[in-house]
């Protein structure tokens, strides 16, 4: 059934060492809504595509946790 997130996900654990190099998390806490926004936001003003790609994705996989 949820195969296409197996192919979705091509570069785990990037979106939280993306968080961590701008200083956004520490250790192994989650990523918060904040958090994602905050990144958004960086994500805009740098035309970063791959790490809208990214949050986007994550905010999927959130809803479908739920």
């Amino acid at each position: 059934m949820a195969k296409w997130i197996q192919g979705a996900i091509q570069r785990p654990g990037a979106l939280r060492q993306a968080a961590r190099r701008l200083g956004l998390v520490r250790g192994d806490e989650p990523l918060s809504a904040r958090d994602l926004a905050r990144l958004e936001r960086h994500a805009e003003r740098t035309g970063n595509t791959r790490l809208k790609r990214q949050l986007a994705l994550a905010r999927t996989l959130r809803r479908l946790n739920e």
